[in-house]
C-alpha cells in the first residue's frame, strides 16, 4: 500500500505547491486548473485558476498531492491541527535542511533536537497552516 498526503487549500493550493516544490525539487506529476475540467464555465471567475489537483513526487513511493476549495460549491476550508505530514529523511543534514526549508514563515512546535526515544526530531506548521513532523532515526 501506499500513501499519499493530499491537502486542501482555499485558493493557495498552487503557491504552496511552488514552495514545496522548492524545497523538495523534482517537477509537478499533475496539475490542473478548474477551468479545464467540463461543466465549470458557470464559476466565478476568480475559482476558474484555482487547482483542481496537483501532485509533486516527494520520494521514490510518496506523492504529496491538493486541490483548493470551491466556495461557489459550498465548500469550506476548516485549518485545524488534524493532520501532520510525516517526513523520515535518511540523514541528520537531510532532516535539517527539510525542517529549515519548509517551516520557513511558519510557526516551530519543536526545534529539531535528539529526543528522549532516540530519535532526531522537531515539528512545525508552515506559512500556509499544513503541520509536519521530520524525524530521522538512523535504524529507519
Amino acid at each position: 500500500m501506499k500513501v499519499n498526503p493530499y491537502l486542501n487549500f482555499d485558493g493557495q493550493a498552487e503557491e504552496a505547491f511552488n514552495f514545496y516544490k522548492s524545497v523538495f525539487g523534482g517537477e509537478f506529476s499533475g496539475i490542473m486548473k478548474m477551468k479545464e475540467a467540463p461543466g465549470t464555465e458557470n464559476l466565478p471567475e476568480d475559482e476558474q485558476n484555482r487547482i483542481m489537483h496537483i501532485s509533486l513526487p516527494v520520494g521514490k513511493d510518496t506523492v504529496l498531492m491538493a486541490s483548493d476549495i470551491f466556495p461557489s460549491m459550498g465548500q469550506k476550508l476548516v485549518i485545524g491541527n488534524n493532520n501532520y505530514i510525516s517526513l523520515h529523511p535518511r540523514s541528520r543534514e537531510e532532516a535539517d535542511r527539510l525542517f529549515n526549508g519548509l517551516s520557513a514563515g511558519g510557526r516551530i512546535e519543536m526545534p529539531m533536537e535528539d529526543q528522549f526515544w532516540g530519535d532526531y526530531f522537531g515539528s512545525f506548521t508552515d506559512k500556509f497552516g499544513i503541520g509536519w513532523m521530520v524525524n530521522y532515526n538512523p535504524d529507519f
